[in-house]
């Protein structure tokens, strides 16, 4: 079903920048284990700069802030799935630095399977940076321990009922049926 969009995704990608079509970067997964997670690229290659990608990010190209507004740029992290690195509802995986750097009462979460959504994703998908803030420590100090709080009462009530509702609510995120804010 989503075979002809990926393959569309991919032409324009190749036709509109230089560079592969999937971006690749290690995470860390269940248990600390690093994978290779895969996602369309969106940004310039070789464009430096922090971990964390900013609203207007100068870095992120044209086609790719469409795709990260249609969320599309994730649909490669299906494969993820496939691998059993991933599951469709989890905490997000987090880059190897910047899992380094979490306060110690917000590790635990990365014990957990990543998901490619979950209700952290969906309840804090417009939270931005102040400015003047550094937006790797506004992250680390401010975000990920609001984040781990939304990951750990999903993940302590864990149903198949529960991740089903997720499942339901960012289809309508994606699809424009609902609108989610921070």
């Amino acid at each position: 079903m989503s075979l002809p969009l990926l393959v569309v995704i991919a032409a324009a990608l190749k036709v509109r920048s230089r560079g592969p079509v999937l971006f690749r970067q290690q995470r860390v997964g269940e248990g600390g284990r690093l994978f290779t997670m895969y996602k369309f690229r969106t940004m310039q290659v070789g464009a430096g700069g922090t971990e964390i990608t900013a609203p207007r990010d100068p870095r992120v190209t044209r086609l790719g802030s469409v795709l990260r507004a249609q969320h599309l740029d994730e649909l490669p992290q299906l494969l993820n799935v496939l691998f059993g690195q991933m599951t469709l509802v989890g905490p997000r995986p987090e880059t190897p630095a910047l899992a380094a750097r979490y306060p110690a009462e917000c590790r635990g979460i990365l014990a957990f399977r990543p998901g490619l959504t979950g209700p952290c994703q969906l309840q804090m998908r417009r939270a931005t940076i102040p400015p003047g803030r550094d937006p790797e420590d506004y992250y680390l100090t401010e975000l990920v321990p609001r984040r781990v709080r939304l990951d750990r009462t999903y993940l302590d009530s864990a149903t198949f009922g529960h991740t089903i509702a997720v499942l339901v609510a960012t289809a309508m995120v994606v699809l424009r049926l609902r609108r989610v804010d921070s």
